[in-house]
């Protein structure tokens, strides 16, 4: 059985030599451009083999013109580990090869959340609608690994001055500060900061929320 060192996101932010990479979440992520989409596909094969060899898993994806996106966790522990450390190193070293450039403003994780006093009442809904399957912190993610997680926010008492559902996105943490100026530049209100770094809460002309998340803070 493979054995796992657990780092912390702050750990993981202390390392030398992945600049390539962010935390989002419980994960690491990057996103690399290619010259050409066939140069894209063939630095994706390149990490596939490299990840076979270890033995340890990304999710991989290719997009047109030349992206490559690459998020990294063990899932035998449900968070970061030295094993991500090693394949991130490799990756990073295989992209340079390749002549792809990093771009770590790129990573992005967006979550869809629902503001309930039962969220047991709500997820059988929601599971069958999205066809997707129980994560194991209650939230419900799709088995196809395409789709947005959705979890639900535990309230003690009913939400009636805003709305229950809300946009998660989560972003590497050098990018918030610009993506909050952007959204008040484009006509969105900040409704706190109280929880700041870890998530901002915004909100469009209209009320509907969204929150620029972290993984400082937490």
């Amino acid at each position: 059985m493979a054995e796992y060192t657990p780092i912390s996101a702050d750990e993981f932010a202390a390392l030398d030599g992945l600049g390539d990479w962010r935390v989002v979440l419980r994960g690491i992520h990057a996103d690399f451009a290619a010259d050409t989409f066939p140069a894209a596909a063939a630095l994706a094969g390149a990490i596939a083999e490299a990840a076979e060899a270890q033995q340890h898993h990304p999710d991989l994806a290719i997009r047109y013109p030349g992206r490559v996106r690459v998020a990294l966790t063990t899932h035998a522990t449900g968070g970061l580990t030295t094993r991500d450390v090693e394949l991130a190193r490799r990756i990073s070293t295989l992209a340079t090869e390749a002549g792809a450039t990093a771009d770590p403003a790129g990573a992005q994780v967006l979550e869809l959340a629902i503001d309930t006093m039962d969220a047991d009442r709500l997820r059988p809904f929601w599971r069958a609608v999205l066809d997707y399957g129980d994560d194991d912190d209650g939230a419900l993610a799709d088995p196809r690994r395409v789709g947005p997680p959705l979890w639900f926010q535990q309230m003690d008492e009913p939400r009636t001055d805003r709305d229950r559902f809300h946009l998660d996105v989560n972003v590497p943490h050098d990018v918030a500060a610009a993506r909050i100026d952007a959204a008040l530049a484009a006509g969105g209100r900040l409704v706190t900061d109280r929880f700041a770094p870890a998530w901002w809460v915004l909100a469009d002309a209209d009320g509907n929320e969204a929150c620029i998340c972290t993984w400082q803070g937490r």
